[in-house]
């Protein structure tokens, strides 16, 4: 039988050699028992009546006995099989009505333990919250979890198919990016900008930025200015024009870039300003950064970026994940810790939890309740018969051969009350 059948792992689980040797040293006793009666039967047969009145009363008694101890052998034996291998009818119970039972069984779960009434009756007696925060907040429990929940999404991402989710997302995005209007994203960025008087601050820099760069090419715009000078112009007019001119621009970018007021930034203000307002009033306008939007789109880095875009963000979530040190484990753990805390002393949070875990809870048992049930019975079907007579035999039978003890004791004790009233009424 293969390891991997459903009565090879109902095997597994249930063989106990403690157990099978409890059973069979119930079973010798329980037969010792009714041997002991029958060769006090014996002996009294032998002995005959002559030998003393007592013998009519210890026959009577052992008689007795034998028939208890056979009819509860009978009866303990048919539950699990046929008596001495005859197909007594209504016998091999257990067998015979295996699928019968896993289905009684699965409707006995269903019906008195897997309703809404028993389960929020159980929760009201359990504190819910202050059960989970203690879980959550044991000692290095939060880093665990993060760990576990690292695993999990390692494990998940093994499942997926990065060749068909790779075009899938950068389907995705593409499509979000043409859906959605570039004028008034660009519009509100530049009016936080504006607020915020960044926009200044990046003129400044811009004419810091072009000053060094003057400075830093003076000798190679000298040279431009002398390759268009004419001929006949001697070299010491041009030094002056380009000393006269470079001078002026450079002091015309510091004398912009130390006044806050000056009229350059005023001018720039009210343009940019006139722009954000005609992104979100000017068609033209619109349609033009819509224009701009497109063709950066379709560009071929940005096709690139977006087609690695999902193996880039799977790569660099499966890396933090497994970095014990990584921010977002820390993060996880954080917030695993936050959550104790909150479901330890938040009385609001508290509440929340519990009464939800009421309405969880029973959404659950009547949602599935059936198919636990279904489970059951469908679990019990698929057992081998034979194999699951014998499992079922050993985990009971030690109790049931107190039923033959019995039966051989109180047997005997009826016959003995039996013979001696017919004695007295005799």
């Amino acid at each position: 039988m293969s390891s991997s059948s459903p009565s090879a792992a109902l095997a597994a689980s249930l063989d106990d050699p403690e157990r099978a040797r409890d059973l069979a040293r119930m079973k010798r006793l329980a037969t010792g028992l009714f041997l002991l009666a029958a060769a006090v039967f014996l002996l009294c047969v032998w002995l005959g009546e002559e030998t003393g009145a007592w013998v009519g009363y210890v026959r009577a008694t052992a008689e007795a006995s034998m028939v208890g101890a056979l009819a509860d052998w009978f009866a303990v034996t048919a539950l699990f099989r046929h008596p001495m291998r005859l197909p007594i009818p209504h016998t091999a119970i257990i067998p015979r009505k295996k699928d019968q039972i896993g289905a009684s069984l699965g409707t006995f779960v269903q019906h008195n333990f897997l309703t809404r009434a028993v389960v929020e009756d159980k929760l009201t007696t359990i504190d819910v919250p202050a059960r989970l925060g203690a879980f959550l907040a044991a000692p290095g429990r939060a880093e665990r979890l993060a760990g576990d929940a690292g695993a999990v999404l390692h494990s998940l991402s093994g499942l997926l198919r990065d060749d068909e989710l790779r075009p899938a997302v950068a389907e995705l995005v593409d499509r979000k990016l043409h859906a959605t209007p570039a004028a008034p994203v660009v519009a509100r960025a530049l009016e936080l900008v504006v607020d915020g008087d960044r926009h200044q601050e990046v003129l400044s820099a811009a004419l810091r930025g072009l000053a060094r760069f003057l400075d830093e090419n003076r000798v190679v715009f000298r040279a431009q200015l002398g390759d268009a000078s004419p001929a006949w112009v001697p070299d010491w007019v041009d030094d002056r024009v380009f000393d006269r001119v470079f001078t002026g621009v450079e002091q015309f970018l510091d004398e912009v870039g130390e006044d806050p007021r000056h009229e350059l930034r005023r001018v720039y203000d009210a343009r940019l300003r006139r722009y954000v307002h005609a992104l979100r009033t000017d068609p033209v306008a619109a349609a033009r950064v819509e224009e701009l939007k497109k063709e950066l789109l379709e560009h071929p880095a940005v096709r690139t970026w977006s087609g690695s875009l999902w193996t880039n963000l799977k790569d660099a979530a499966l890396a933090a994940a497994a970095d014990p040190d990584s921010a977002l484990r820390a993060r996880v753990a954080g917030l695993i810790r936050e959550a104790a805390e909150l479901l330890q002393t938040d009385p609001r949070v508290r509440e929340l939890v519990q009464r939800h875990a009421h309405g969880i809870a029973g959404y659950l048992v009547e949602r599935f309740a059936g198919d636990v049930a279904d489970l059951v019975g469908s679990t019990v079907a698929r057992w081998d018969t034979e194999e699951t007579s014998r499992r079922i035999e050993l985990q009971v039978g030690r109790d049931l051969q107190f039923i033959r003890i019995n039966g051989t004791v109180v047997g005997g004790l009826a016959g003995l009350v039996i013979y001696t009233v017919a004695q007295l009424l005799g």
